[in-house]
């Protein structure tokens, strides 16, 4: 009869180059650790090592967000079970250094402790592809907001004619107005030709940002409606909130085991905030900040426009809660509607 194979445990610190493995047994002790080229024979050697020393029951991975997504997704065709590892704290560093084979040696007793429990993105779905359109867009916004803002600071310190014309404006006028501007390039020395210039060529930065974000919002809105119909349908939720919350769930929601799961991630779960006689709770500060920003939009659009949201906002300030407060216990209720369309909208995906 052959011997059953002893259980051991995977960690792996990630590069962007290259990977660095530790395997452990099942009471902690050491058995080696090796690095690995970050490419997929990479992925492939890396996964032969550890399976030699034993039954590989659990990786544990830093980085299945970023660096460690090929090796994450590798792993997980081939059924094994990888856990998302969050990188040592500075304290823990401060106490026990830092390398590659400390950090691979901690992920992977972070697993086997289970202190280190997070099921990463499987990044294979229509979410993935959502996230992006998303990092483009996002980079367009905000390089268009920074040319807008350079606008306004030469436009503040312009000389006197171009200040005039130009003061005051909103964002979209004074860009098609400086779009217009032309300048004297053989008086270049000239302040107010320099100037002119200057705003024309990010008036056309501007424009052209404008398009690009159009064309990206046109390729989104079709994706994000097809993916996630229901979240989409919620009161509240256009394009970009929709595909934010999708991005924070992933491809694979199941992983978010609960409503109050999402809302942790999303940095609304309430959490206790008493002193002395007052008896009281508050949103906690982690998360994913770009999700908490969406239930922040999604509340004051409802706010605004849904009735039975003003409603409830009268009854809690009669109760002596503010505005804050309001908005707090709003964006929980939210992150239920969620859940509930996301979990509706993934479970048609898959039948």
């Amino acid at each position: 009869m052959a011997a059953k194979k002893r259980s051991v445990i995977g960690g792996v610190d990630t590069h962007r180059d290259t990977h660095h493995a530790a395997v452990i047994d099942s009471t902690g002790g050491l058995l080696g650790d090796a690095e690995f080229p970050a490419t997929r024979d990479g992925y492939e050697n890396l996964l032969d090592w550890l399976s030699s020393f034993g039954q590989l029951v659990a990786v544990g991975v830093e980085g299945t967000g970023s660096y460690g997504a090929g090796l994450a997704r590798h792993l997980g065709s081939r059924k094994i079970p990888v856990v998302e590892v969050d990188r040592p704290d500075r304290r823990t560093r401060r106490t026990k250094g830092k390398s590659d084979p400390i950090d691979a040696i901690a992920a992977a007793r972070a697993t086997l402790a289970g202190t280190a429990m997070g099921i990463p993105k499987t990044r294979t779905g229509p979410v993935e592809a959502i996230r992006a359109l998303r990092v483009a867009r996002q980079g367009a916004v905000k390089a268009r907001t920074a040319a807008i803002n350079q606008m306004r600071g030469l436009v503040a310190a312009a000389p006197e004619a171009l200040r005039a014309e130009l003061t005051k404006l909103s964002a979209a006028v004074l860009v098609n107005r400086c779009a217009t501007l032309t300048a004297d390039l053989s008086r270049l020395h000239d302040p107010e030709q320099a100037t002119a210039a200057a705003l024309a060529g990010l008036a056309r930065r501007a424009l052209a940002l404008t398009e690009e974000i159009h064309a990206l919002d046109q390729q989104l809105t079709p994706l994000v409606r097809r993916t996630a119909p229901r979240t989409s349908a919620l009161f509240g939720l256009g394009t970009d909130v929709a595909a934010q919350l999708l991005t924070t769930a992933g491809d694979n929601p199941d992983r978010l085991h609960s409503e109050a799961a999402l809302a942790h991630l999303c940095g609304a779960a309430p959490i206790p905030a008493s002193s002395g006689r007052v008896r009281r709770h508050r949103l906690h500060r982690g998360g994913d900040r770009g999700a908490n920003h969406a239930l922040h939009t999604i509340a004051l659009c409802r706010l605004r426009y849904d009735q039975r949201t003003r409603a409830y906002q009268q009854r809690r300030t009669t109760e002596g809660l503010s505005k804050q407060e309001i908005l707090r216990c709003l964006k929980r209720y939210i992150v239920r509607d969620v859940y509930t369309a996301l979990r509706a909208d993934f479970a048609a995906l898959t039948t």
